[in-house]
């Protein structure tokens, strides 16, 4: 537009100054030479104009002569480029449709025709992919390193294919790699985090956590969870060389969850080995009202070591005032009160437990009591049989397995923080026998009465975490329970059939 403006301006400019020309008349006379060309003004200013065209024209036509070489080529390529754009989007469209040898062909010519250009090194490593060629995959990813617009491709690239082949040491440095180039990378820092857990580099996880904090590829929420778990898991590995170190990585462990059981329990146990009871007594307690646990039940009433039974039941009612609607808080008072030898308040404290709460450790609790106050063999027999029907305690749990202790890393799956404190599902099979109606606190006890066998030990499945799990000293049985035993009074030589159970 503004050319045409231009144009039309000087076409005007020019007819102004002939029209002024024309209305001032005069002669130009020219001697050269002993020649001599007169002519009018009018005259003398078209012929110089008309020259000054021509020139120009001559100029254009010499300029093209010059230029044509470098124009045929331009079009030449321009035309080779069109093919080889038309071969990568049929190849493209190939591979969108299933048609692998289609899109080889199609990709083979692409290549060919584009050099250098990054989407034909795309579809061959994705055709290379598709008829299983790893070697061919990895060889056009690899291609894309050098150029920094494909670099992060390529990277990407290869990681997928060492992931697929098993190999975790390249698939690592791949990630590594990708998150020098791009912090911000989602599955690089992810990729890099996960590598860095499961290998237990603690130092190196919180060091990638906080980058993708920074990042944001992870919520506040999420990453001081994860740095938790994290600052524990590297405690309880520095816990036997570093104490000191250890115990500063289980503090932050404990503002940042403090809800997080694991790290309560080594706070508190390395606070008490270093002579601060008082420190160790509020860790303890301020999980306690977060979330009541036996584990820290256990490393409350036993955080001063020595204490008498009677101290021991006296916290235990301290812990418990604290969250006294929570069933731990009646299981921590009946555990103390036993071992104190006080049979009415451990009754007590059990009684306070609705009918829900009666589970597995509430009839082994009341066996132990009648055990120790009566000595009703028949009862305890009686207590020690509904154990084995009762509900399930809560357990550590990840993946479906159940545990004796807690671990940072799932030992099935190798993921961060996948243990659950909760309670497993069990499904019992039908058993098509009747159960016998007996009331055997009335059974008349013979005169040498044989030990009631305890319950049989049941498997557990025992973690393998790195370093080491965290522990208190009293693990719950967390696996298939124990077979039923046999029924008092009928026929002892000749066990009964068990239950079946099933972990679901």
């Amino acid at each position: 537009m503004i050319r045409i403006l231009i144009y039309i301006a000087l076409v005007f400019a020019a007819a102004a100054g002939f029209a002024w020309l024309a209305d001032r008349p005069g002669e130009i006379t020219l001697a050269w030479q002993g020649y001599e060309v007169s002519t009018s003004l009018m005259v003398a200013a078209v012929t110089i104009a008309a020259a000054f065209v021509l020139v120009a024209i001559l100029l254009s036509i010499l300029m093209a002569v010059i230029r044509a070489p470098s124009l045929l080529d331009g079009w030449l390529t321009g035309r080779r480029r069109e093919r080889g754009y038309r071969a990568l989007s049929r190849g493209m469209i190939a591979m969108g449709a299933g048609d692998v040898k289609k899109a080889k062909r199609h990709s083979a010519e692409a290549r060919k025709i584009l050099e250098g250009e990054p989407l034909t090194l795309l579809l061959a490593a994705q055709t290379a992919q598709a008829a299983g060629d790893g070697a061919g995959a990895r060889a056009a990813f690899e291609a894309m390193l050098p150029e920094s617009e494909t670099r992060l491709l390529g990277l990407r690239g290869l990681y997928v294919e060492a992931e697929r082949a098993g190999e975790h040491e390249a698939a690592r440095h791949y990630a590594e790699e990708a998150v020098k180039a791009a912090p911000s990378l989602g599955w690089a820092g992810e990729a890099l985090f996960t590598y860095q857990s499961s290998a237990g580099d603690w130092r190196g996880a919180l060091q990638t956590l906080g980058s993708n904090l920074q990042a944001k590829l992870v919520d506040k929420t999420s990453a001081h969870r994860l740095r938790a778990v994290l600052l524990t898991a590297h405690g309880l590995e520095l816990e036997t060389g570093s104490p000191h170190e250890a115990l500063a990585a289980a503090l932050e462990a404990v503002r940042l969850a403090p809800g997080l059981v694991p790290a309560a329990t080594l706070a508190a146990r390395l606070s008490a080995r270093q002579g601060d009871i008082k420190r160790a007594i509020k860790v303890l307690e301020a999980a306690w009202k977060q979330e009541p646990h036996p584990e820290l039940a256990e490393a409350y009433l036993s955080v001063r070591p020595g204490d008498a039974a009677g101290d021991r039941l006296k916290r235990a009612q301290k812990l418990a005032d604290l969250r006294p609607s929570s069933p731990e808080s009646a299981f921590a008072v009946a555990r103390a009160s036993i071992d104190a030898r006080e049979w009415p308040e451990a009754r007590r404290a059990l009684g306070t437990l609705p009918e829900s709460g009666q589970t597995e450790r509430y009839w082994l609790l009341m066996a132990e009591i009648e055990d120790g106050a009566e000595g009703d063999r028949g009862r305890v027999r009686e207590y020690l049989g509904r154990a084995v029907r009762a509900q399930r305690d809560p357990v550590w749990m990840a993946d479906g397995y159940a545990f004796s202790a807690w671990a940072p890393l799932s030992p099935v799956s190798g993921r961060l923080d996948s243990f659950e404190w909760r309670t497993p599902s069990m499904a019992l099979a039908e058993d098509p026998r009747p159960l016998l109606n007996m009331d055997l606190s009335r059974a008349t006890p013979a005169e040498t009465e044989p030990e009631p066998a305890p319950p049989i030990a049941p498997m557990v499945i025992e973690a393998n975490p790195a370093p080491k799990a965290a522990t208190n000293g009293t693990d719950t049985p967390k696996t298939t329970p124990p077979p039923l035993p046999d029924d008092p009074g009928i026929d002892e030589e000749r066990p009964a059939t068990v239950d079946r159970l099933r972990l679901q």
